[in-house]
């Protein structure tokens, strides 16, 4: 039997198998009263969406749906889910999905009383203090992917479609009021996306852990969350109806996201303008990109990762969970390289200006410089 429990960190969290039913108690417990369920295209018309629209009108609630996501959401389609919002008149957001859902929906919630535009809230000094707090609506996460931990985040990420930089929007508020983590909601993932998700929590966790910034309770976290993606996400990949390993997938994503308030480094500094300039999906992305950085930070990392390999039952050392991630990327079939991905001929400038501009620099345990970053995106190419 999977497990089910309630727990109440960062958020409310109802975790457990066939939780979803309790939809229409989360939207009470969040002060909901006329929600507006946002999804992405993909998600819009399968029976996880289409049931859980089914109870929300079983309750009296409506089934009131907006799906016009992009896989990399942009300022477009959050201004055309404030419109929906405000034509339904609704009190809250129900942020369903993978990442592109809940991000976009939780920045519905955020903007839909906002008067300055999305990109004066970016998560830089105290911008987000910029924002009119009362004005920000209620929402409900509910993940159907175990990987970006989204459910769980007081931030969303949003390309800018004329500049093509993805934008870190942040606000206290911005964290959903209730998450609904139910396993079974991510049986039906494809195999390429259960393994890119998948890899993108393994990659918070690892980021999280190598950062040199000082949070001793994340620092665990992510050692946990590292432990739990390996030994998990090759079981969801190949048994995807095995509910224990999608369940402890599901926690192992919210790990992630909590642990990486330590933070983030260049696997996502690079990624980011990547999956801005060239549409990948960001998780698939993470990996690839993973093992250069690992050895571009070695010389930082190499004795912190001795003693997680050590944990995580992984002999040899850096080397040899180095040789895991490798051997990892390999048996969930991500693609090989950036050309792999579908990059080709990649515009080398554009991504080392984003890597640099991205706020994940900061946690990167070597500091990113234009020269050592230059040489790690050819290191790609």
């Amino acid at each position: 039997m999977s497990p089910t429990a309630n727990w109440s960190y960062p958020t409310a969290i109802r975790f457990g198998a066939g939780r979803i039913t309790e939809i229409s108690e989360a939207c009470a417990a969040a002060g909901i009263k006329n929600p507006l369920l946002v999804t992405d295209r993909g998600l819009a018309g399968l029976p996880i969406t289409t049931g859980t629209l089914d109870l929300l009108e079983a309750a009296g609630l409506g089934r009131a749906l907006f799906s016009d996501v992009d896989p990399n959401p942009n300022e477009q389609n959050l201004t055309a889910g404030v419109a929906a919002f405000k034509a339904g008149n609704h009190d809250g957001v129900i942020a369903f999905g993978g990442g592109s859902g809940l991000d976009l929906g939780k920045m519905v919630a955020f903007m839909a009383g906002q008067t300055r535009p999305v990109w004066d809230f970016e998560d830089v000094g105290d911008w987000w203090t910029r924002a009119d707090a009362e004005a920000i609506f209620p929402n409900i996460a509910v993940p159907t992917t175990a990987g970006t931990g989204s459910e769980v985040g007081r931030a969303s990420v949003l390309t800018n479609s004329q500049t093509h930089e993805k934008k870190i929007i942040f606000h206290p508020k911005v964290l959903p009021s209730v998450v609904i983590a139910d396993p079974e909601l991510t049986v039906g993932m494809p195999a390429a996306i259960t393994a890119g998700t998948g890899m993108d929590a393994f990659a918070h966790c690892l980021e999280a852990f190598c950062s040199p910034n000082y949070h001793p309770m994340s620092q665990g976290i992510a050692l946990e969350g590292l432990r739990l993606v390996k030994e998990n996400l090759p079981v969801a990949y190949t048994t995807p109806t095995d509910l224990d390993a999608r369940s402890h997938m599901m926690s192992a994503a919210m790990m992630g996201a909590t642990a990486f308030q330590k933070g983030l480094g260049a696997i996502h500094a690079v990624s980011h303008p990547i999956g801005a300039i060239y549409n990948t999906h960001h998780g698939t992305t993470n990996a690839v990109v993973m093992q250069a950085v690992l050895r571009f930070n070695r010389a930082a990392i190499e004795d912190r990762l001795n003693m997680a390999a050590n944990y995580l039952g992984i002999e040899g050392g850096f080397d040899g969970f180095y040789d895991f991630v490798g051997q990892l990327n390999t048996q969930l079939n991500i693609p090989e390289s950036l050309a792999a991905l579908g990059v080709t001929d990649p515009d080398a400038e554009a991504i080392l200006q984003g890597a640099l501009k991205d706020p994940s620099c900061g946690g990167n345990p070597i500091e990113l410089t234009a020269a050592n970053t230059r040489a790690l995106i050819a290191s790609l190419i």
